[in-house]
């Protein structure tokens, strides 16, 4: 690991550090840095998804190209509305169900949006992840472009350590919050199709979500 890695926050030591953590990880997201921070899937690669040269500085670090645009995660329900238009009466469902939780959905992209996170096509994937220490984060930045804290080809960062080895001095800060207990990535579904398509299965399963309506089914691409 770069011993010049960013700084790091153990936020299992309390509430001081927590909070001394989140004004870092703040000032940092403020100025254009990256920083990781916990979820409820794995940990995550973040960046203001308002601010295009931090959103490049995110894809170089994680050594993917404009072809993959990253997730935004929001704070709250409301921001669906913010960021997406068209979206469907089952997505506000699974929205009222499943939110905060792991739970991604590709949306239609508002049009006014002054972003650039990659070769979207019109679409935005957004996430409300059910995690106090990073939606506290971004109840004060606004929206966040969050990737998976790892490079790209290798397993997703389930610890700081394991983010630390791959990202190194390309973060800025890291926020520890001790390890994840699963690996497991959010499930992602597309709803600007109809019926809505699970692209990625992952913590919400394709039955649970079958439930919701009985049309929903796997993209073939992840079968």
């Amino acid at each position: 690991m770069n011993a010049s890695a960013g700084q790091r926050f153990d936020c299992t030591l309390g509430d001081e550090e927590c909070d001394r953590g989140i004004e870092a990880a703040v000032s940092a997201l403020g100025a254009g840095g990256l920083v990781v921070l916990p979820t409820d899937t794995v940990y995550g690669l973040a960046a203001d998804a308002f601010d295009p040269a931090a959103v490049q500085r995110l894809l170089r670090a994680k050594g993917r190209g404009a072809d993959k645009p990253p997730p935004v995660l929001v704070a709250a329900e409301t921001t669906l509305d913010a960021l997406a238009i068209r979206v469907p009466v089952i997505a506000r469902e699974l929205v009222s169900e499943l939110w905060p939780g792991p739970l991604t959905l590709i949306c239609h992209q508002q049009p006014s949006l002054t972003w650039d996170l990659g070769d979207t096509r019109g679409t935005v994937a957004i996430r409300m992840p059910d995690a106090r220490l990073t939606l506290d984060v971004i109840k004060l930045t606004g929206p966040l472009a969050v990737t998976s804290a790892n490079r790209t080809g290798m397993p997703p960062a389930v610890s700081v350590s394991e983010a630390r080895e791959m990202l190194g001095s390309a973060v800025d800060v890291y926020l520890d919050e001790g390890p994840k207990i699963t690996a497991l990535a959010s499930t992602i579904l597309d709803v600007t199709r109809d019926p809505p398509r699970v692209v990625r299965v992952g913590a919400v399963s394709l039955e649970r979500l079958q439930a919701f309506a009985a049309g929903i089914e796997l993209d073939s691409r992840d079968a």
